[in-house]
């Protein structure tokens, strides 16, 4: 429990930059989700458009602090090259 004044604004601020985190997440891992359910169905063409969605989803995620940077690169190069499985 919070005994300053300071350290329970804290709390609060933490509260509110937590809902707002939770809502980031939630829209990019929605995005990623997209992606591969169209990979799973095996339309190339479905997969590629979600991935046009999802790449500046997962790239926002990652300029706000949701998730590290490289982690995202990686998740769209991942995504990427599965789709280009897809094609062959």
């Amino acid at each position: 429990m919070a005994n300053t004044t300071s350290a329970k604004k804290a709390t609060r601020k933490i509260a509110r930059r937590t809902v707002v985190n939770q809502a980031r997440r939630s829209r990019m891992r929605s995005a990623v989700r997209k992606v591969e359910e169209a990979i799973a169905s095996g339309n190339m063409k479905n997969a590629l458009a979600a991935l046009k969605e999802a790449e500046p989803a997962l790239m926002r995620a990652a300029r706000q602090g949701v998730m590290p940077k490289n982690t995202a690169s990686r998740k769209v190069s991942r995504l990427t090259h599965q789709i280009a499985k897809l094609g062959r």
